[in-house]
This record gives C-alpha cells, sequence and structure tokens, in this order.
C-alpha cells in the first residue's frame, strides 16, 4: 500500500463509506483505482495523461466521471447509478459526506463476476442462444445510436488510418518486449495494404451511415448475463475511439472470442448479428477489423507495463497477455484482405 496516494489510501477503510461494507478491495486499470465495496463499486480517475485520455485536472475527471455513467446507461442502464463527490474534512475521507471535494467517483451497482462473459467462457458455459442474444442487442443499439456527419466522419480513412499510425507509434518502445520486430512490420503492412485496396468500401460504409457512436470498449469481460444482458464500461475519454464503423465493434467482441479459442462462437456470433442487422457487407471488414482490434489490446496491456501502482508479479501476466494479443493480430495478417 504504501505506493498509494494518501486519498487511494483512506478509500481502502470501510469506515469512509455511507453504507460500511465489511471490506473494501481495490482493482487497479491504468486509468483508474476501482474500489469494490460489498454490493457497490466506486471508481476513481487516475490523475494521468496518457495521450489519448487527459484525466489531470478535478474538473476533467469530475466531466469524464459523468460522461461515463450518461453513455454507459444507454446498455447498462440499471448498474450505473451516480457521479459521487469523495470529500475531506478534518483529516477524514469520505463519499458524499462533509467537506470540499478532493475527488469524484463513478458509483455503480457490483456486477456478479461469475456471470462476466470472459469468466464464463474459461467454464465453458457461453452458449451460441446466449451470444445470438447479445448480437441481437447490439444491432439494436446501432440501430438508434447517435449518426452525425461529424459522427460519420470518423469513418474516413484519414481518421482511420491516423488510428492505425497511432497504434504503431505508441508500440515502437515494446518492439522485443510484447511483439517482436517481424510481427509489429508484418501487420503494419497487411493494415496499409488492406486500407489502400478497399478504399470504396471505406467509402460506401460512411454513405450507408454505418459510423456510428457506438461502445467502443466491447470485449467479453464488459458483457455481464445478468438481468438480461449488461454491456458496460464504454469508453468515455475520446469520442474518437467510440465513434466507428459498427463493424468494428463486431469485430472486437469476435476477436476476443478468438482470442479465448472459440472461433466456433465468434462465428455463430457475427451471422447472428448479420442476421440481426442485415448487414451482410461488414464481413468483408471483419478480419481487417479483428486484426486492428487485437492489436489495440495488446497495445493497451503493454502500457501496464510501466505504470508504478501495479506489482511485479502482476505484470508478469500482464506481459504474457499482451504476447497474446499481438501473436492472434499477426495470425489475421495470413487472411486475403
Amino acid at each position: 500500500m504504501s505506493q498509494f496516494p494518501e486519498l487511494i489510501k483512506a478509500l481502502l477503510d470501510s469506515k469512509s463509506y455511507p453504507h460500511s461494507p465489511s471490506r473494501v478491495d481495490l482493482v487497479q486499470t491504468q486509468m483508474s483505482f476501482v474500489f469494490l465495496a460489498g454490493d457497490l463499486v466506486y471508481k476513481v480517475k487516475k490523475p494521468v495523461n496518457l495521450g489519448y485520455l487527459d484525466y489531470t485536472t478535478l474538473e476533467k475527471r469530475h466531466f469524464f466521471c459523468q460522461r461515463e455513467v450518461d453513455l454507459n446507461r444507454r446498455l447498462c442502464p440499471d448498474a450505473y447509478l451516480d457521479v459521487v463527490a469523495i470529500t475531506g474534512q478534518e483529516d477524514r475521507v469520505s463519499l458524499d459526506g462533509p467537506g470540499r471535494p478532493l475527488e469524484y467517483a463513478v458509483k455503480m451497482r457490483r456486477l456478479p463476476q461469475e456471470a462476466m462473459m470472459n469468466a464464463m467462457l474459461l467454464r465453458d458455459e457461453v452458449t451460441p442462444e446466449m451470444l445470438a442474444s447479445v448480437a441481437e442487442k447490439l444491432a439494436e443499439f446501432h440501430k438508434k445510436a447517435e449518426t452525425n456527419a461529424a459522427i460519420s466522419a470518423f469513418g474516413d480513412l484519414d481518421i482511420i488510418r491516423q488510428n492505425t499510425v497511432e497504434n504503431f507509434e505508441q508500440t515502437k518502445k515494446y518492439i522485443d518486449t510484447t511483439i517482436s520486430p517481424e510481427k509489429y512490420q508484418r501487420i503494419k503492412t497487411y493494415m496499409e495494404y488492406f486500407m489502400a485496396r478497399n478504399t470504396p468500401l471505406f467509402r460506401r460504409r460512411i454513405s450507408e451511415g454505418k459510423i456510428r457512436d457506438c461502445h467502443g470498449d466491447l470485449h467479453a469481460a464488459h458483457v455481464c448475463f445478468c438481468n438480461g444482458i449488461c454491456i458496460y464500461d464504454c469508453i468515455e475519454f475520446n469520442d474518437r475511439f467510440r465513434y466507428g464503423d459498427v463493424a468494428s465493434e463486431v469485430a472486437f467482441l469476435a476477436m476476443d472470442l478468438d482470442h479465448y479459442g472459440r472461433t466456433d462462437l465468434s462465428r455463430q456470433f457475427v451471422n447472428a448479428y448479420t442476421a440481426a442487422s442485415q448487414d451482410a457487407e461488414l464481413k468483408a471488414l471483419l478480419n481487417f477489423y479483428k486484426c486492428y482490434r487485437a492489436y489495440v489490446r495488446g497495445k493497451v496491456e503493454g502500457f501496464k507495463l510501466d505504470d508504478p501502482h501495479i506489482a511485479k508479479t502482476e505484470k508478469e501476466k500482464v506481459l504474457a497477455i499482451a504476447r497474446d494479443y499481438f501473436e492472434l493480430a499477426d495470425s489475421y495478417t495470413a487472411h486475403e484482405g
């Protein structure tokens, strides 16, 4: 605990919470401290600037907490409860207590870990019928999701190239750590070739209204089979990562199912989505976006290696996960694009 800021240490004390949980556990991501407090979860954003997000001021963290609640209520309305102030008075920290706001947190209902898709995949409990339900929910969400000229612009090849170039720039420092030079170059070449060869397809997707305000981070750990289906933890910190082709969103979860060794479920999910959405053309983009999404997952896992708050033993696991995702991204380059 010694490496944590004082405020974070204080939030590990159950007395800081109005409902007095019996214990408080801490889980970290690259961007947040997440406190598991009984039936509730409080998510505090780290004061970091990672280039693609900026949480460096209290005002920004407050804004993005509210943004997180508003956006996630689209696909998981019952879990996102409120934004609460973390206050301080007379050397005591509390949630929604007296004193001035020191920090802000997203307050959520705690979702059952055993009902998460990633956990259920490990227990071989995910069925084609469950994935068909996810596909139908997602197709309905995409149909209603906002789109306009500004959002559609994010389907332009210049923006997509910008995103891929950014990925490669941000992973250069991890070559020979999480990704080999050969894989790095092979993936880079594949993506550049696909974009150059398929320019009319990308343009057609824009004209057909397929660029939407999506979830942006749709992998297995963000799908919970509880009270129906809850798809949570969307990207709130950068619109550029949330606005995109619905094919990219579908490819994200399909890729993650591949990552868990369930290519059968991946195909079934894609087929169920195309049937529900009547968007058969997305299959032409599926492999490209699978490669892109696997690379992003490898990149984000790699970033954790630089986080001083993450223990060395945990970083060993992170390294293995990052390498697995880059291996998966490389596997997609063998497909014709």
